[in-house]
């Protein structure tokens, strides 16, 4: 009985968000707390799901953006992600030694941090040969971060009065997961919400040397590198949007649409959260976390400001 009932309420909360009821920080944290009360029925595809829904709805903001901004938006902030992936994984490498945390989950969870969450997590982990569990720790706390800076980041960008440009930056920069990244900046502003994800993808095309990088690093060869191919279909959208390909009319429709799908995505992020998985590996891996968040967020936002 309780498994129909919690397969119900899944199938309810979903409809709900999608007809727009429901905010991005509010979403994830239904998710969360669904899981306390219910098992979530469908976890064996939670992560796929994810996946598929968070490059779906990525592409379709495209629908509402412009190739000459893009490429703009894209060159300024290009040094800052040079520098803070450098400095991250450079952090990230030292405080795993000196923490003396499992080598194969502190570099994940530093890739995650460094360059885009969930998605650089997936990309690396087959690439390291990363085990079942060091994966859900990883993804455990990264999730458990961006949960925590879809409520953090708004309020500090209202305080220091960020404009759209600046807090779109700082978003896409120290902010893991394109799915929060995106659900931050939702509320804050069009533009800002168009700064984060265009500087967020081509953060993302990181995963491809870091992944080569992770192979020399830990002595594996053979294994397929991920390449996030989804990207190009982002730069289509935004082709087709640049030259008025599609009625006015349906790119407003596709990118709404677009904007829901997120939400529905945070919802999914939200179950995903495992305070057992979390546990299971001691407080070293959320402090190795904690540290490289930290650290990337304000150093970016001190150079964001100067």
């Amino acid at each position: 009985m309780k498994v129909i009932v919690s397969k119900i309420m899944y199938v309810l909360i979903i409809t709900v968000v999608l007809f727009g009821f429901v905010n991005s920080p509010t979403a994830l944290i239904i998710g969360f707390i669904y899981t306390l009360i219910f098992r979530n029925p469908f976890q064996r595809y939670n992560h796929k799901a994810i996946h598929y829904f968070l490059k779906i709805s990525v592409v379709g903001l495209g629908f509402g953006m412009l190739i000459k901004e893009t490429i703009e938006t894209s060159k300024d902030g290009f040094n800052l992600t040079v520098l803070s992936i450098v400095l991250t994984l450079t952090l990230g490498l030292l405080l795993t030694r000196f923490l003396k945390l499992d080598l194969r989950l502190g570099h994940l969870v530093t890739s995650g941090t460094a360059i885009c969450g969930g998605s650089a997590i997936a990309a690396i982990s087959p690439v390291i040969k990363a085990k079942g569990k060091t994966i859900s720790i990883a993804l455990g706390i990264v999730f458990l971060l961006n949960s925590i800076a879809l409520f953090v980041f708004p309020a500090i960008g209202h305080f220091l009065n960020l404009t759209q440009q600046q807090f779109g930056l700082w978003c896409a920069v120290a902010i893991h997961d394109t799915s929060s990244v995106v659900g931050a900046s939702l509320g804050y502003g069009e533009e800002a919400l168009r700064i984060a994800t265009t500087v967020k993808l081509s953060r993302t095309l990181w995963i491809i040397p870091l992944s080569f990088g992770s192979m020399f690093l830990f002595k594996t060869k053979g294994e397929k590198i991920k390449i996030p191919y989804f990207i190009l279909l982002f730069i289509l959208a935004i082709l087709i949007n640049s030259f008025h390909i599609l009625p006015e009319s349906t790119t407003h429709f596709i990118v709404d649409l677009s904007k829901r799908i997120l939400i529905i995505t945070l919802f999914l992020v939200g179950t995903s959260i495992s305070v057992k998985d979390l546990k299971s590996k001691g407080f070293k891996p959320l402090l190795l976390a904690l540290t490289l968040w930290l650290f990337i967020s304000i150093f970016s936002l001190f150079y964001i400001l100067n």
